[in-house]
């Protein structure tokens, strides 16, 4: 089994440390990817800190990787040695169920394999991005268009399908009016696909304070929902809202601005229930739901339409030395938008 360096969460207190890991070896439908760049997201920082539940410490985390191919198993069909590629939050799934049949492996009925913390098929423990080499079934690895830079490409495998999934599902497009609930690595690509598809996109964010760059990404009203009249004149109006926020907001509150069979879907994940009262959903037959990801196509799907359409994630670059401080950025929202990795820093 190969050794491969790596950083490592040991406990939910202890800062992350430079380690080495054992990747499985490649197995005959396996291929190896010499990870390039490996985004942080929120995801990472609820695991890592315990807030989703119990975790395997040492744990590595990352689940937006990107990549070139450096070996493949002799079944391999879908790429070859050199392909850029990348990998997203899951690894493998039951490949039987109906949700994984109907391509949503995301919903894999006896749970799909993360590409952290899961259990993998021989039973061990699933490692993430945070590493310099990962073995993955070639399944569940994507093509990266040459036409999005690898650093670029990375969020866009957790932030950008999470907000595509849910918008590309609810039919955002034009005629379409669409709020996206914070301006984070999350929200911002949720601003920008969004807008591609041709919605009308309204900002609501805490502030104003990112009002000049949520306009620039595509938006056309921006609010503030600090401010209590934001509630008053956005009254019944959206037809979808994507809550990409990770932290409790009051729902009731947002329920409020869906007209007619509005949908407010949650792509965010705070640790803490989000009560909905039901008189909240009786008025204009509203609708409360959730988002998981996206399947392998729906995920590829994405890829492809990022590259037509020119659509990146904003990065900050940093070296592996500079994890802690990056999460510790991560929640004073003190990052446009999205920390990415570069693991030439790890080798």
């Amino acid at each position: 089994m190969p050794t491969v360096n790596a950083i490592a969460a040991t406990s939910a207190t202890d800062p992350l440390v430079r380690t080495t890991i054992e990747r499985r070896d490649l197995g005959p439908r396996d291929i190896m990817i010499e990870i390039r760049y490996a985004g942080i997201c929120h995801s990472d920082i609820h695991t890592v800190r315990g807030e989703w539940g119990t975790v395997p410490y040492p744990l590595t985390v990352g689940h937006e990787i990107v990549g070139k191919v450096t070996a493949v198993g002799a079944e391999v069909t879908k790429h070859a040695v050199g392909d850029r590629v990348g990998v997203g939050c899951m690894v493998n799934s039951c490949r039987e169920c109906a949700n994984c049949r109907a391509g949503q492996e995301q919903y894999c009925l006896k749970g799909n394999t993360g590409t952290y913390a899961g259990v993998d098929r021989d039973g061990s423990v699933t490692q993430g991005g945070y590493s310099t080499h990962v073995v993955v079934d070639e399944d569940f690895a994507l093509v990266v268009p040459e036409s999005i830079p690898y650093e670029a490409a990375a969020p866009l495998l957790c932030a950008g399908i999470t907000t595509y999934s849910p918008l590309a599902h609810w039919q955002a497009g034009p005629g379409k009016k669409v709020a996206v609930v914070g301006m984070g690595g999350l929200g911002h690509m949720g601003v920008k696909i969004a807008a591609a598809m041709g919605a009308e996109v309204t900002v609501l964010s805490q502030t104003l304070g990112k009002k000049d760059d949520g306009l620039a990404f595509g938006a056309e009203h921006y609010y503030a929902t600090s401010d209590p009249a934001t509630f008053e004149v956005l009254a019944n109006t959206f037809d979808l809202i994507v809550n990409t926020v990770s932290a409790p907001i009051d729902i009731n509150a947002y329920l409020g601005l869906l007209r007619l069979d509005g949908t407010l879907v949650s792509v965010g994940a705070p640790p803490e229930p989000l009560p909905v009262q039901v008189f909240s959903l009786f008025n204009n037959r509203r609708s409360f739901a959730g988002s998981s990801i996206g399947g392998i196509a729906e995920t590829q799907e994405m890829l492809d339409f990022c590259a037509e359409r020119g659509i990146a994630p904003e990065v900050e670059i940093i070296d592996a030395d500079a994890v802690n401080e990056a999460y510790e950025r991560v929640l004073k929202s003190d990052v446009r938008y999205r920390f990415v990795i570069d693991i030439d820093s790890l080798r």
